[in-house]
């Protein structure tokens, strides 16, 4: 598009951008998943909302303790493979609510996958050399 009139570049740029946009969100389960809610009309889960079960907190309270520990090699890889297997079993557990159309249930799941997500964000930023 480069010898293309000003416009036309324009307007590639812009569907350029957009086709990447929409990429990053298919490619992700959660991103998918919360676009997927928002196509429906509802609303994602809010952090103040405290559906989360208590053993489900639990969980997550104990992952964040093992994460604040000074950095252990062998605990990191324990706890990657742990979040690893747990989004691989909510993302099957969210295709399933939504083939149901169960989008409740789909929203109570894309809660908890926001806070693996957040798990892997601090694992990844432990693991990264200071």
């Amino acid at each position: 598009f480069a010898i293309r009139l000003q416009k036309e570049q324009y307007y590639s740029e812009q569907h350029s951008s957009l086709i990447n946009k929409a990429y990053q969100t298919l490619l992700n389960p959660l991103s998918r998943g919360l676009y997927l809610l928002e196509l429906r009309g509802v609303e994602p889960a809010q952090e103040t909302d405290c559906d989360a079960d208590s053993a489900f907190l639990m969980e997550i309270m104990e992952i964040n303790e093992k994460l604040a520990e000074p950095k252990n090699e062998a605990i990191l890889e324990e706890i990657e493979t742990l979040i690893k297997v747990k989004q691989e079993e909510l993302t099957r557990e969210v295709t399933a609510a939504f083939e149901r159309d169960d989008l409740q249930e789909a929203k109570k799941l894309l809660a908890k996958m926001k806070y693996f997500a957040n798990l892997e964000d601090k694992l990844k930023a432990k693991k990264i050399p200071s």
